[in-house]
């Protein structure tokens, strides 16, 4: 990666964090917060970005693959939630949460990979 990518990241994700957060933080609907804390800045930004530099069929490849991390964020989200409630410790909520999306990403991955070769066996 060069220092050109490099700061295209850094400008196109930190742009989507802090209109997040001024969003959150001027509206008066407190479920804009979450709503917007979930903002896929970082997906958008690497699809572009691999867009631009090695085409669309690798971008294709990181927007399937966001998927599985984005289908993860719900566990994560659930797993924080739920540990908050129960222990009241953000940091453990937070800690735990983000192990719970990186398994869960990664069984989710894996089980369609197991079912896609199944299926193709099978035909």
């Amino acid at each position: 990666m060069n220092k050109q990518d490099l700061f295209m990241r850094f400008l196109l994700g930190g742009t989507a964090v802090s209109l997040s957060y001024l969003i959150t933080v001027v509206s008066p609907w407190k479920i804009l917060a979450g709503i917007f804390a979930a903002f896929p800045a970082v997906m958008l930004t690497a699809v572009i970005m691999v867009g631009i530099a090695s085409g669309t069929k690798k971008a294709t490849n990181i927007a399937r693959g966001s998927v599985y991390g984005m289908m993860g964020g719900i566990i994560c989200v659930i797993t924080v939630l739920l540990s908050l409630q129960e222990t009241s410790n953000w940091l453990f909520s937070i800690s735990i949460g983000l192990i719970s999306w990186l398994v869960s990403s990664v069984a989710i991955s894996t089980i369609r990979e197991r079912a896609t070769r199944k299926a193709i066996r099978q035909a």
